[in-house]
């Protein structure tokens, strides 16, 4: 670099570093602590994502991004099908549009996917100084950077790989590019920063387009009023500022069109067709509700108290500060007879906002069960809907402590010496800092206790993969809520062109999934106990390896604990639409079986009367499911079952068999399948299985040696 060129770079650093003036520095401040606050969170509190799983969807969202893909062509689709993603025929796409993937893309191509969440949060903050500087003044703006930032909506939600943060960011930007372009009377300048928010809120649309739609209302009404005069440079400005966004509807239809086959056709839409806007019946995945205007005016205001109580800056202080400010901006308007404008196009969010999402049914399900304080995902998370929010409340908070301040200010000032004025003034600000914080901590705590305790649930379900170094390895994974991957364990990801260090897949089909990958070593994970992290109850988890024999037919030999208290015993056998069933003789204190599968059918010997049908046909590949209920005596429920699960493939004469998954149901009517864990929890139960082939061609037999015993769907309460 010539030395001109050194000289004129550091004349423009010296001429900028002027400008910054002390409120600017101090926002700059605040949003290094924003940052920083979150990075913690996300490293700390969130290790393993929160219980919303669809950070799962957006994570590998962004992955897919990174390798130049839109979509997945998993080689088995029902057992690679992630959370939230639509079966499109020939391939899977995420029902969510990939605008915040992409920015939490940015952290992942590093290295540190949580470095975009702090660069977010970075941001937030920074552009709430911005935008309230704006419309009110820079000694509102950085208290109200300050409130945004000590809010525990910001805080937690910031922290996670979630939308609302990206989101409200695309929203800041283009919020601070309308009013800028609003005040410079620099047309060249004007235009530049309405071409700047007209992408942003592209991107915002494109990302949530009835977020953005919320948040561009009362922008599109303040540039509406502003033309009754026919300004040519205010047509200008609009109509570039509208045309690039315009462009965001565009972009969504072409992707709509491209992943759907139809503009009009969201992905969400084609997931769950009634999990949309409007009123009427909503549903979801099974969960299904009549939504009425009544059921929606509830459920917000439920919403909104809980935002306002325990999840703004302050608490209740804050909101009452914030009701405060909104009386100084009503008060002022009475005297001018008009409100400003600019200020009532910002604080017009909460009108926009609020109302808004009346018509969103997402918010009742926030709330979980509506009666109970606290229930559903609003207890750990907040109200993200509303996150938009906090900027109009961080101003009209930041505008009533200034206010209050200068009251102070003014009367210490009458009757105070100046020393004992400073002083003064120094300890109210400093007791409506500490009040505020308080509040903060106090709203705050409650929400990242239950996040820590649902932490320490998943640290200990992961503990088994975290500390094992896979190499080309195999993972059977459990499915606790449906055949899906990452939903819970969203940790457990693949890569997007299924060729990382471990291959994570779902038991479903499974001779078809280790045909795709040959070369790798099998594991199952599996845990005993119910998945219910948010009760506090903890899983025994396992990863135990398969091993597969194969021959001209296939024993599995088992040997099952029965109670003294047992009055009798039944079995049943189902090879998938088929089954039979067989009486135990007698109760003796271990049952032994003999599962035997050749090329014809399968076979269950042992002390046992059989009832009904005979041996049963094997399908080319399936499941061999063998249910043994104990009978304790009368009453509902009294008794337990063992659950046994042997895959089994039939080709060309010869049977393959993997090890079997092994279980115990307290509860037989609520269990949903078996996993395989040892540990036995109650006298009498125990298991024992050995499986082989026959000698010809048999591989190294395996030998499960007891106890062994679990649960995937609970039931040992």
């Amino acid at each position: 670099m010539s030395n001109e060129r050194h000289d004129r770079l550091k004349t423009t650093l010296a001429t900028r570093y002027r400008r910054l003036d002390r409120f600017a520095l101090g926002a700059c401040g605040l949003a290094t602590v924003g940052a920083v606050a979150v990075f913690l969170l996300a490293t700390d509190l969130f290790p393993y994502h929160s219980l919303n799983h669809d950070e799962a969807v957006y994570l590998q969202q962004a992955a897919m991004l990174l390798d130049g893909q839109l979509v997945l062509r998993p080689p088995v689709e029902a057992a690679f099908r992630p959370w939230f993603f639509v079966d499109g025929g020939e391939y899977l796409y995420p029902k969510y549009t990939p605008v915040p993937a992409a920015i939490f893309a940015l952290g992942l191509a590093i290295g540190i996917p949580r470095l975009a969440l702090a660069a977010v949060a970075a941001a937030i903050v920074f552009l709430t100084y911005v935008v309230v500087s704006e419309a009110f003044s820079r000694r509102v703006g950085l208290p109200a950077a300050a409130f945004v930032l000590a809010s525990p909506l910001f805080l937690l939600d910031t922290a996670v790989f979630l939308p609302y943060a990206p989101t409200t960011l695309l929203n800041l930007v283009f919020a601070a590019g309308f009013l800028r372009a609003d005040r410079i009377a620099d047309r060249s300048r004007s235009l530049r920063y309405a071409a700047l928010a007209g992408v942003a809120i592209a991107l915002s649309f494109f990302a949530r387009p009835y977020t953005a739609l919320l948040f561009a209302l009362p922008f599109i009404a303040y540039a509406l009023w502003t033309l009754r005069r026919g300004s040519r440079e205010r047509i200008a400005t609009w109509g570039l500022l509208a045309s690039l966004g315009v462009l965001g509807v565009v972009l969504t239809l072409v992707y709509n069109a491209a992943l759907t086959g139809g503009a009009l056709r969201f992905p969400y839409a084609v997931f769950a067709p009634r999990d949309g806007l409007g009123f009427g019946t909503r549903a979801i995945l099974g969960h299904e509700v009549a939504y009425t205007p009544a059921l929606a005016l509830r459920a917000n205001a439920r919403v909104l108290a809980a935002l306002l109580s325990e999840w703004i800056a302050g608490g209740l202080l804050g909101a009452l500060l914030a009701a405060f400010g909104l009386c100084v901006v009503l008060g002022r308007g009475i005297q001018r007879k008009a409100i400003d404008p600019r200020q009532a196009t910002l604080l017009g969010l909460l009108l926009s906002v609020s109302l808004g999402n009346l018509y969103f049914w997402g918010n009742l399900n926030v709330l979980g069960a509506i009666d109970v304080a606290g229930d559903g995902l609003i207890g750990y998370l907040g109200p993200y809907y509303h996150f938009d929010l906090l900027v109009p409340l961080g101003a009209l908070a930041a505008l009533g402590a200034v206010w209050l301040f200068d009251r102070v200010r003014s009367l210490a000032h009458a009757r105070l010496a100046p020393p004992r004025a400073r002083a003064t003034l120094a300890l109210v600000a400093l007791l409506v800092a500490t009040s505020v914080a308080g509040g903060s901590l106090a709203a705050g705590m409650p929400h990242v206790r239950a996040n820590a305790d649902v932490t320490d649930r998943y640290e200990e379900a992961y503990a088994p993969l975290e500390d094992r170094a896979f190499e080309e390895a195999l993972v059977f994974v459990p499915d606790p809520y449906g055949p899906w991957l990452n939903h819970p364990f969203q940790r457990l990801r693949n890569d997007p062109d299924y060729g990382g260090e471990v291959i994570y897949a779902l038991e479903e089909r499974p001779f078809a999934v280790i045909d795709a990958f040959p070369d790798r070593t099998l594991y199952r994970y599996s845990y005993r106990g119910r998945w219910a992290p948010v009760t506090g109850s903890a899983v025994t988890p396992r990863l135990r390896p398969i091993e597969t024999v194969a021959g001209e037919s296939v024993s599995l030999r088992a040997r099952l604990g029965i109670p003294a208290s047992a009055e009798r015993a039944s079995i049943r056998v189902s090879t998938g639409q088929q089954q039979s069933y067989y009486a135990v003789r007698g109760t003796p204190r271990d049952l032994p079986l003999r599962v035997v599968a050749s090329d014809g059918d399968v076979r269950v010997l042992g002390p046992l009367r059989q009832v009904g049908e005979g041996p049963l046909p094997i399908d080319s590949r399936g499941t061999v499911a063998i249910t043994v209920f104990v009978d304790q005596g009368p009453g509902a429920g009294a008794g337990f079952s063992y659950e046994i699960e042997l895959p089994v493939a039939r080709e060309n004469g010869t049977i393959r068999a993997l090890s079997p998954s092994v279980g115990v149901c307290r509860r037989p009517l609520y269990c949903g399948g078996s996993t395989y864990v040892p540990g036995a929890t109650r006298p009498g139960v125990a298991v024992e299985t050995a499986l082989r082939a026959n000698a010809n061609n048999a591989s190294k037999p395996q030998l499960i040696r007891p106890p062994t015993l679990s649960n995937r769907d609970e039931r040992w309460n």
